[in-house]
């Protein structure tokens, strides 16, 4: 799966572990994560990530 990062703070979304934290759970694509979430490190939303 792909990997995504953050442009304003580098902050990796790996699928693998996606962010429980956030209630994504482990093996969640990217693409699969609900439009209103947000970065866990600075809260930028989803169209500020781009793919590895």
């Amino acid at each position: 799966m792909q990997k995504y990062v953050c442009d304003l703070c580098g902050y990796e979304y790996d699928p693998e572990l996606g962010d429980p934290d956030s209630g994504i759970a482990p093996g969640t694509a990217f693409e699969d994560i609900p439009d209103d979430w947000t970065c866990p490190v600075c809260g930028a939303t989803k169209d500020a990530f781009s793919p590895m």
